[in-house]
């Protein structure tokens, strides 16, 4: 199974490699996350076993945690995702709320990127998007230890302000894509998203239909395709609201049509519009 997202989350890199330090022999394994879920499980014969909330994944997903945290290391100490150079990959050690939600950024864009650009496993295998919502909804992380527990399920997040008069968000605060599908065509199925990274020549979608998949999205409180995950749309203008609209949109292009089945964030620019909001 090939997992085609880059996330958030995915989702979702929201500080610069240079704005902490790292280790740089390894990182602290007590700083990463536990997955939370166990591979192999409630097998269906042709693959796929359970993840989160019974969500389908590969049954070899996820990895032994020495072989992730060993990738995990390895892109720490790049600087950048290894499989994937477009990611970055920072690893903050201090307990703030910040490093925190970057450390469980990283850790998604490592497991999702573990064979490959989007080759790896989702983040449906592990209980990393809920341990993110949770931080992001202001939670504190939880202090570093051995094996630490899984945190509890995210809290729903807050209700979307009321729509406007159309039904759905309010298209003037969806963030532009940056990239035109189609772009640079190799004749296999692949064009180029951002920095040239190649992304499936149907994405990003129409403007129109990310709309009404992003709408019905919030709509719910979580993502339609991937229930898992939250799906705020706060509607002022501050920057955490600004940055909250990007992530949810980055796993609403993510799980466009399924778990894990959409577009990569590569194939718009959200990920820098993150960056330059947190500079």
């Amino acid at each position: 199974m090939k997992f085609t997202s880059t996330f958030v989350s995915a989702i979702l890199v929201a500080v610069s490699v240079s704005a902490f330090p790292v280790q740089k022999r390894g990182v602290d394994p007590n700083l990463v996350p536990q997955f939370g879920v166990n591979p192999g499980t409630n097998p269906t014969g042709t693959g796929d076993c359970d993840g989160i909330n019974g969500i389908k994944i590969p049954c070899a997903c996820p990895p032994s945690r020495d072989d992730f945290i060993a990738s995990l290391s390895a892109n720490v100490a790049a600087g950048h995702d290894v499989n994937n150079p477009g990611v970055p990959a920072p690893f903050p050690t201090d307990n703030s709320q910040q490093s925190a939600i970057a450390r469980m950024q990283t850790s998604i864009s490592t497991l999702q990127n573990l064979h490959g650009p989007g080759v790896g496993c989702p983040a449906a295998s592990t209980t990393f998007s809920a341990q993110l919502a949770s931080l992001i909804a202001g939670n504190p992380p939880p202090a570093a230890a051995p094996a630490p527990a899984p945190p509890a399920p995210a809290p729903a997040p807050p209700a979307p302000a009321p729509a406007p008069a159309a039904g759905g968000v309010d298209p003037n605060l969806v963030p532009q894509f940056g990239i035109v599908a189609g772009t640079n065509p190799t004749g296999t199925g692949d064009c180029d998203g951002v920095n040239g990274i190649k992304i499936p020549c149907s994405c990003p979608p129409s403007r129109d239909s990310f709309i009404a998949s992003l709408s019905a999205d919030v709509a719910a409180g979580h993502d339609v395709n991937n229930p898992s995950i939250p799906a705020p749309f706060p509607t002022d203008n501050s920057v955490a609201s600004q940055i909250t609209r990007l992530q949810t949109s980055i796993t609403t292009l993510q799980n466009l049509r399924g778990p894990g089945v959409g577009c990569p964030a590569s194939a718009t620019t959200f990920l820098a519009q993150i960056k330059a909001l947190q500079g």
